[in-house]
């Protein structure tokens, strides 16, 4: 088992998929120790520490990345399986902004109303306990959650030479911002430049679906995953994998057409796996499918549509590849 570890210093973390040189060349089958930084950069730490005078616009949602994967290239799939996301501290932090979010103005909704106050909120990270601990900024309660790790932001590069603000989903992936992307999954992202130029970030201790405000609970984490190259296969929009689900996500606005994307998307992957006509997977999806939210305050928003794969019979996936990362990924956590 071939295992690299990189944590990168505050001047090599990314702000864009694309345009950048890779960190690092790795090897299909590879498994990656990450560090990554929170979506403020670690600058955000207490209640006076407001976004807006502590951090520099664009240099928001930094990713850790990007790694040239060795023979990957265009119309080839990188598998990424998160064998474990940690929060990196006993801190985390979320905030409101006066133009971000999904209850307030922004420059593309333009409204005559007052912007929203800019809070922060801290939480204690109880690691042992696996839970976040929510406070009230103006009154006395306070609630347990669960600590439920993810990334927000995963991607590879963009084609034809472009870049594309960390803070974007689109077909590259990028910050889709579901809850889906936890621990146990497995992501498929199309390559469409050599070497793929994979990046990871904004890890998220946990979300809700739609991340309302604007922000989770965003925290700093180690992050192992495993890479695995698909040769010759394609992959329109970034898709993921459980133990029990199928996952197709789409990344557009309105919010519509991210809606349309993902199902489309996956009626379409249903079809393939398992040799139905298209209209008999359009009427599978319909009734078996679930429609989590990613986000519905970025640049583009993202939905997800989700399919036990039980529906689906026994179909080859992706030559395996979740199966295969996922012991690669016990055999890991057996050795550590």
């Amino acid at each position: 088992m071939n295992v690299v570890s990189y944590q990168p210093a505050a001047d090599e973390l990314s702000f864009t998929f694309g345009g950048r040189p890779a960190v690092g060349r790795i090897k299909p089958g590879t498994v990656v120790e990450l560090f990554t930084e929170d979506c403020f950069g670690g600058r955000v730490r207490g209640f006076s520490d407001l976004p807006s005078q502590v951090c520099e616009f664009p240099y928001l949602n930094p990713v850790t990345g990007p790694f040239h994967v060795e023979g990957a290239e265009p119309g080839d799939t990188l598998a990424l399986h998160f064998i474990s996301i940690e929060p990196a501290r006993d801190w985390a932090v979320s905030t409101t902004f006066p133009h971000f979010g999904a209850l307030t103005g922004t420059h593309t909704t333009a409204m005559l109303q007052p912007p929203l106050e800019e809070v922060v909120w801290l939480y204690e990270v109880d690691a042992e306990k696996r839970v976040v601990r929510y406070q009230a900024r103006r009154g006395d309660f306070s609630v347990e959650m669960p600590l439920d790790p993810m990334h927000g932001t995963v991607g590879v590069a963009p084609g034809a030479s472009e870049a594309r603000m960390t803070i974007t989903p689109d077909a590259h992936g990028g910050n889709m911002d579901t809850p889906e992307l936890r621990a146990g999954v497995t992501v498929y992202l199309g390559v469409n430049v050599e070497g793929a130029l994979f990046s990871i970030g904004d890890g998220h201790c946990r979300q809700g679906h739609g991340e309302v405000c604007g922000t989770a609970v965003e925290a700093a984490m180690n992050t192992v995953v495993a890479v695995e190259l698909v040769k010759g296969v394609l992959t329109p929009w970034p898709r993921l994998e459980d133990d029990a689900h199928l996952m197709s996500t789409g990344s557009a606005r309105p919010l519509e057409d991210a809606y349309r994307i993902s199902q489309h998307d996956l009626v379409t992957w249903a079809a393939t796996l398992t040799g139905l006509d298209q209209l008999d997977a359009y009427q599978l999806v319909s009734q078996g499918a679930e429609a989590p939210v990613g986000n519905v305050c970025d640049t583009n928003y993202t939905m997800v549509a989700k399919l036990p794969k039980a529906y689906l019979g026994d179909p080859e996936i992706y030559e395996s590849a979740h199966t295969r990362l996922r012991a690669l990924g016990d055999h890991y956590l057996s050795t550590r």
